[in-house]
């Protein structure tokens, strides 16, 4: 159903971008309204990691998502999906999965590379309803999430590390 796309050319090399969108400590630095990331799970790689994110709600509630890895190539693509089974996104979402993948621009300046972030949300039952707000929704997401990306590694204020969230 609603699958979204954005894209967006980071003053940032490949290999910078991929440190922090291959970790999902970053998250809160450049996700929008994530307060922290918990239980990552270490060792393996990159591929069938796992971790919780914590998300603030519009009123200031908690809401935790579990997500795996289920790919990456090391500069170039992530891709990871949200677990939904036997939690409350159970009720409307069948699947979410996102995928950013990250290319070098040749004809830009040195060290700039074009992020694709594209999210796609299988909903079930009557969300299916919703769908086209839910895309906008998401691509409101996805590209807070871009703005995240390149004031953090195209070396605006937060690039120094601080853990304040995006959007």
């Amino acid at each position: 159903m609603p699958r979204v796309t954005r894209r967006r050319r980071v003053a940032a090399a490949p290999g910078e971008i991929w440190a922090i969108v291959s970790d999902p400590y970053h998250l809160p630095r450049w996700w929008p309204r994530t307060q922290r990331v918990e239980n990552v799970s270490e060792g393996g790689g990159a591929k069938g990691r796992k971790w919780t994110q914590v998300l603030e709600t519009r009123d200031g509630r908690a809401i935790r998502a579990d997500y795996r890895c289920t790919a990456a190539s090391t500069g170039k693509h992530y891709a990871y999906e949200q677990l939904v089974d036997g939690t409350p996104f159970e009720g409307f979402l069948e699947s979410a999965r996102t995928e950013i993948r990250l290319d070098p621009e040749s004809s830009g300046a040195a060290g700039e590379t074009r992020v694709t972030l594209e999210s796609d949300q299988r909903l079930r039952g009557l969300s299916r309803l919703g769908g086209f707000m839910m895309r906008r929704a998401t691509g409101r997401t996805l590209s807070e999430a871009l703005g995240g990306l390149e004031r953090i590694a195209g070396g605006g204020q937060d690039a120094a590390g601080s853990a304040g969230a995006a959007g």
